[in-house]
């Protein structure tokens, strides 16, 4: 967030003297309390300044990007998430191809016959399969895909911050979200939708535009 001169000097002044009351600020810059409202409710807002009743403004000694880091880590999975694309694990390669064409996706999600999360299939995985000389529609997904317990996975109450880091760090295109369930002993995983880098983008446009309306 880029501040104009006044949040300048309404931040240094408040360095300098808080606690410190509006109507003191006002009385140093030689403005109304009223003029000096929207301002304050900006700074306050973005997280620079911290305001208590009949106590009056501290300055909070964070960074822009502490703010920006504590803004993404509120922003969960569930609120930027996007419908999972998922295949059975009896697919073929050319059906899991034609999917992931027609949708538009750039990962798979490979589930069993119980919708069970089962393993992941990258456009990588399916450039290798074709380009050896076997029969795509003979060769099932299962055979290529990368199989769990080595998929890498997020819940709704993730944070988009969390995420990114993941797939930053392990390189890949999207995650499944997954809800975790108990059966029979064993821990299985439903997907109930995907984040890609989009997601992530979408996320900071959220928080720009916030910014940007605050």
């Amino acid at each position: 967030m880029e501040l104009n001169n006044r949040q300048e000097l309404i931040i240094s002044i408040v360095k300098e003297n808080g606690p410190i009351t509006g109507e003191k600020i006002a009385e140093k810059l030689s403005l109304t309390r009223a003029t000096l409202r929207p301002d304050l409710a900006i700074l306050t807002m973005s997280g620079f300044l911290d305001a208590r009743p009949r106590v009056g403004y501290f300055y909070t000694g964070k960074t822009g990007g502490q703010f920006f880091n504590e803004r993404m880590i509120k922003l969960t999975v569930e609120e930027f998430q996007s419908t999972p694309v998922v295949v059975n694990e009896s697919a073929s390669v050319y059906d899991a191809i034609c999917t992931m064409f027609l949708e538009d996706v750039g990962t798979l999600f490979v589930v069993n016959k119980k919708e069970h999360l089962v393993g992941i299939l990258s456009r990588k995985d399916l450039l290798r399969a074709s380009m050896g000389k076997q029969d795509l529609e003979s060769v099932p997904i299962s055979i290529i895909m990368t199989r769990m317990p080595n998929v890498t996975t997020c819940k709704p109450t993730d944070s988009m911050l969390e995420v990114a880091n993941k797939l930053i760090n392990k390189q890949i295109d999207g995650l499944p979200v997954v809800k975790e369930m108990e059966v029979d002993g064993l821990i299985i995983q439903e997907v109930i939708g995907r984040v890609t880098k989009t997601n992530i983008s979408k996320a900071f446009i959220y928080l720009a535009n916030n910014d940007a309306h605050a």
